[in-house]
């Protein structure tokens, strides 16, 4: 009854200085709602990732070749040696090599500079990739010159009237290809190629032949059920090892990149959710300002409330409550606002929105916290008053 009574006392005081509480309570929303968007958005960005990982399988290796000191060969991995792989390591099920440039695509007087991806056939089911129109690069082309469009260079060329469909012929620097299919979109993220979205890919033997192409650096393989990360990554080491030659390897796993990605975005989270507590901090203030003006206003009524037997823990209490309930609904309505913002940004962004319950935890709390630091002082100024000069304040 006694807390009922309070509660309801703190609403009517709010009440009736509308202006201030309002002005307290912006300072709260935004407050809130900066946290509560700065730290769904890093939790939804985290997830996204991780996602796109979990799409491709966390069964691939990425093997790249280094450079090493006195390692003057920059020829890369020869074809042969990588094709060979999986009858030679029973950990390895598949091999997807391939070879990147960059140059100018050209039609009817019309260019632009465009990547170019050397690939096998393995290299479509490797990175989880669908087809919308014609079919994907063979490992018949040879070094036939068909060409597969990425997505977004398949729009760009409609965009300028040139035609995608298979069987139409294009101009990569000075050869003619043909094209034969167009990839659908791909989300980008995880082991794909920045070329899957952007680029024009070629078959990888007639990539190889191009004069500007120094040869494979890189490949993906993806384990045979059964065997682990780190036998796939020994029978690798040691595979080439055998080799003629000095290769040196830098072998990335899903479980090392989702591990260090797990902590950048710890660390970015917490990052935003200190930019977005300064925000809280003015809140808070603007949360005392307003108690300490209304212990003022109301010094004769805190003198009658003594003189009518109210103990000062009576009187803080009811000022902490007005405070914590101030707090309370900025809190609330940030964190409505801050949901919104975060479904927006992750709308715009095309990822899948989830409502991150820790952040609304997270939200309600400190904004309750807020409430009782920010209004211990003005409810303790409350209750340290005179009952006798409260009662002579005009």
């Amino acid at each position: 009854m006694i807390l009922k009574a309070n509660l309801r006392e703190a609403a009517r005081s709010l009440a009736a200085s509308r202006q201030r509480s309002i002005l307290a309570l912006l300072g709260i929303v935004i407050g809130i709602a900066s946290v509560i968007a700065l730290v769904s958005i890093g939790s939804l960005a985290q997830r996204e990732s991780m996602r796109q990982f979990m799409e491709m399988g966390t069964d691939i290796l990425s093997i790249q070749r280094e450079q090493g000191r006195g390692d003057r060969e920059s020829s890369g991995f020869q074809l042969q040696d990588i094709l060979a792989i999986p009858e030679s390591l029973p950990s390895i099920d598949t091999v997807a090599p391939y070879a990147s440039s960059y140059g100018e695509l050209r039609k009817d007087g019309k260019r632009m500079a465009v990547p170019l991806l050397g690939v096998t056939a393995s290299f479509l089911d490797m990175n989880k990739l669908a087809m919308i129109e014609g079919r994907f690069i063979s490992d018949l082309d040879g070094l036939t010159p068909h060409a597969c469009l990425s997505s977004n260079l398949a729009q760009k060329l409609k965009a300028q009237g040139i035609a995608t469909q298979p069987g139409s012929e294009l101009y990569y620097e000075n050869r003619r290809v043909t094209v034969v299919g167009t990839l659908a979109s791909a989300p980008m993220g995880g082991m794909r190629p920045y070329e899957i979205q952007e680029g024009l890919l070629l078959p990888l033997p007639a990539l190889l032949r191009m004069p500007s192409q120094s040869g494979i650096h890189t490949f993906m393989a993806r384990l045979t059920p059964g065997f682990s990360t780190a036998q796939g990554t020994a029978e690798i080491r040691s595979y080439f090892s055998g080799l003629p030659g000095k290769t040196e390897l830098r072998i990335m796993s899903p479980e090392e990149i989702i591990a260090h990605m797990e902590r950048q975005f710890r660390m970015f989270t917490l990052l935003l959710g200190a930019i977005g507590s300064i925000s809280l901090i003015v809140g808070g203030v603007g949360v005392m300002n307003v108690m300490l003006v209304s212990v003022t206003e109301r010094k004769r009524e805190i003198g009658i409330r003594r003189a009518l037997g109210a103990r000062k823990k009576d009187i803080q209490w009811q000022f902490l409550i007005e405070s914590v309930l101030l707090s309370l609904v900025g809190g609330l309505v940030g964190s409505l606002i801050g949901v919104a913002t975060s479904w927006g940004i992750a709308r715009f962004s095309g990822w899948q929105f989830e409502l991150i319950h820790g952040a609304l935890i997270l939200g309600v709390g400190v904004s309750v916290a807020i409430g009782i630091f920010f209004g211990y002082y003005p409810a303790r100024q409350a209750a340290a008053l005179n009952p006798i000069q409260a009662l002579r304040t005009d």
